[in-house]
């Protein structure tokens, strides 16, 4: 691992010290950041050296930093950086520097860091901000189905008291967020310089770790490979507070998925996957410990994103142990750039397919939206179908009603109004639905509250757990 030193007063972060530990980030894996001590820096110490440490540590750029009382010499061959970086200004004056890492072998490196990382906070800002405030009401829909605020707020608090286990792939998104340098002269190609990485976990342990956000207990099992991202999500994972059972194939990456955005879109998506299902002998180690779970078990959710994890005979067994045990069974199959079958899981509680899954499973390309979703349904034996429609919002579609009722369909708009990243929708709607069902609510509440966290997903970019405290906070409005 290469690291890196910077030394100085840092009085306050100005956006010359940010290019340069930009640019020090870039130079090795490890940045470290003494900052001078009150004794050190004299008359040039404006602010105390604490404030002037916790700026310092305020920027998740910097990977260590410390207050220095000592020589630029002592403070060298104590840490024995890989490379000392200082300004510009610097170069060409005295810099005992050189002599200490000629020792080693270390480099004394001038820079003030480039100007196009100027814009580098507002890039990360993006992964930041939520706009919540477009969320909007649909008070036809609340007033059909008697909603109100203590209803979902008394199912929101039930949910501590559910179990879950979690079954499926584990994924990793990588938002990398460039800065735009132009349009190559040789071909027409868009030319940019990454200039932050942000890391998420997606797939299954998203849906995981919105469950346990929300206040389920939560445990997850699912495979990975043997590398760096497995370390990242295992961490992660438990960072979250999910119970989390890993089973590691050699033969397989991790699944990794990078998102490149500029300017709040996305310009290009590079996936590093295995899609081949896993083994029979790893197969025989999930189902294991997919059965050690389910005693305790009330809620088991199947993530499927069709990179191996859940070969059919594998779902075929957990579903039948699942039955037998009266566990209630919740699915969804995804079909995006990889084709899948939600129709494979049968006899769920709950499907929540998309509208372009439920038309390859059912292979109808013709019918209309209820009549696809009663098709949907029928086929795979559901009780109730969640149909996602993007922009468009949701259609719900159930087996039976109370006495009384009449509504068999109907439907919620897309509630946020002003999107930042779609991604991850489907996977909080997912979990906020199941959760509401497994609690006792009808599911014309559950997939309500699905789609205020849906809305609450969708206003921020990447993958972050919704918390029973940010759904709680958005239905008192």
């Amino acid at each position: 691992m290469k690291t890196v030193l910077i030394s100085g007063n840092f009085n306050i972060l100005h956006p010359g010290h940010l290019r340069l530990m930009r640019f020090a980030k870039e130079c090795g894996d490890r940045l470290i950041v003494a900052v001078a001590s009150d004794r050190i820096a004299g008359r040039d110490s404006m602010v105390p050296q604490d404030l002037r440490l916790d700026g310092v540590r305020s920027n998740n750029l910097v990977d260590e930093s410390f207050i220095w009382d000592d020589t630029i010499i002592a403070l060298i061959n104590e840490i024995r950086p890989d490379i000392v970086v200082k300004g510009r200004e610097h170069e060409g004056l005295s810099n005992p520097e050189i002599e200490a890492l000629k020792i080693y072998g270390g480099k004394l490196i001038f820079s003030s860091g480039e100007s196009i990382f100027s814009t580098v906070e507002l890039l990360r800002s993006e992964f930041l901000g939520n706009e919540y405030t477009a969320i909007d009401y649909p008070k036809e829909y609340i007033g059909r189905h008697s909603i109100d605020k203590k209803i979902m707020t008394d199912v929101i608090k039930k949910f501590s008291n559910i179990n879950v286990c979690v079954v499926g792939d584990l994924i990793v998104d990588e938002y990398i967020a460039c800065d735009p340098l132009g349009m190559s002269q040789e071909d027409p190609t868009i030319v940019v310089t990454p200039v932050h990485a942000s890391k998420f976990i997606g797939g299954a342990g998203i849906v995981a770790a919105h469950a346990a956000g929300l206040g389920a207990k939560v445990a997850y099992i699912t495979v990975s490979g043997n590398d760096d991202t497995y370390l990242y999500a295992k961490s992660k994972l438990k960072e979250h507070g999910v119970d989390v059972e890993i089973i590691v194939d050699e033969t397989r990456p991790t699944t990794l998925k990078q998102r490149y955005r500029s300017k709040g879109k996305t310009l290009l998506r590079v996936s590093h996957l295995h899609q081949g299902s896993i083994s029979s002998e790893l197969q025989k180690q999930f189902y294991e410990k997919v059965i050690e779970r389910l005693d305790c078990c009330k809620l088991l959710i199947f993530s499927d994103f069709n990179y191996g994890c859940l070969p059919q005979t594998l779902v075929d067994r957990i579903i039948r142990e699942a039955k037998a045990r009266k566990i209630m069974l919740v699915a969804d199959s995804q079909s995006s750039s990889q084709v899948g079958d939600i129709g494979r899981f049968l006899g769920m509680d709950l499907v929540t397919p998309t509208e372009r899954e439920a038309r390859i499973s059912t292979r109808n390309y013709a019918d209309g939206l209820v009549i696809l979703a009663e098709k949907m349904r029928s086929q795979c034996g559901a009780k109730n179908i969640i149909l996602k429609m993007g922009e468009e919002g949701t259609l719900i579609h159930t087996q039976t009603t109370k006495e009384g009722e009449i509504w068999h369909t109907d439907q919620i708009e897309a509630l946020n109004r002003a999107p930042k990243d779609p991604a991850g929708a489907g996977d909080s709607m997912l979990t906020v639905a199941s959760l509401g069902l497994a609690c006792g609510a009808n599911i014309w509440l559950s997939t309500y509250l699905a789609s205020v966290a849906a809305a609450i997903q969708v206003g921020r970019v990447g993958n972050m757990p919704i918390t029973s405290k940010e759904l709680l906070g958005e239905i008192a409005k």
